[in-house]
């Protein structure tokens, strides 16, 4: 039944949406019945998907995750073949997203809410392996690699605390780009 199974998905990505918000601007310990008014739906609807709040914030975690391997793959260059193509997926998407700043802002800060709660903590940490796998096998050095990822992950932290020049980001984003060109190390080892 396509029909009743759509308007199943659609009820859980106005909670999932609702979640967001109420959590970006009133905090974690937000209560269910708010985000259900959010959501347009009644505590019990809510429940009905997301039997408890753990639940709740893991599939949100899950979802923004999820949102983020989507851009990646959209930002992935047919044409490209060359060592490094994932990375260069992974830092267009993470600065496509900085174009939206408040947007970016409130991913952060749901993510940074609800990181420590356990189930969402596993999540997050697989992801990261997986990620950390992914980029691994991407053809650069690995420490290249953890570079250009790790500096464009701050960037979008840094939308916590300080503003953001697009131009500044431009320039970011092209010298992170520049990086994944060359495949070798990024110094010479110490001898």
């Amino acid at each position: 039944m396509p029909g009743p199974q759509r308007d199943a998905e659609r009820t859980q990505r106005r909670i999932l949406e609702a979640a967001a918000r109420a959590i970006a601007t009133k905090g974690v310990g937000v209560s269910l019945d708010a985000i259900a008014r959010s959501a347009g739906v009644s505590k019990g609807g809510l429940m009905h998907h997301f039997p408890s709040r753990d639940e709740l914030l893991t599939a949100l975690m899950g979802d923004l995750l999820a949102q983020f391997d989507e851009a990646v793959t959209a930002a992935l260059d047919p044409a490209d073949d060359a060592p490094g193509r994932l990375t260069r997926a992974y830092v267009r998407a993470v600065f496509a997203d900085l174009e939206n700043g408040e947007r970016a802002r409130e991913q952060i800060t749901v993510m940074g809410m609800i990181g420590s709660d356990p189930g969402v903590t596993a999540l997050v940490r697989d992801d990261d392996a997986r990620w950390h796998q992914r980029i691994l096998a991407d053809g650069l050095d690995p420490l290249r690699a953890e570079v250009i990822t790790k500096a464009a992950d701050g960037a979008t932290g840094s939308l916590l605390w300080s503003r953001q020049d697009p131009r500044e980001l431009d320039a970011l984003r092209d010298t992170l780009l520049a990086l994944t060109r060359d495949p070798g190390a990024l110094v010479e080892p110490a001898r």
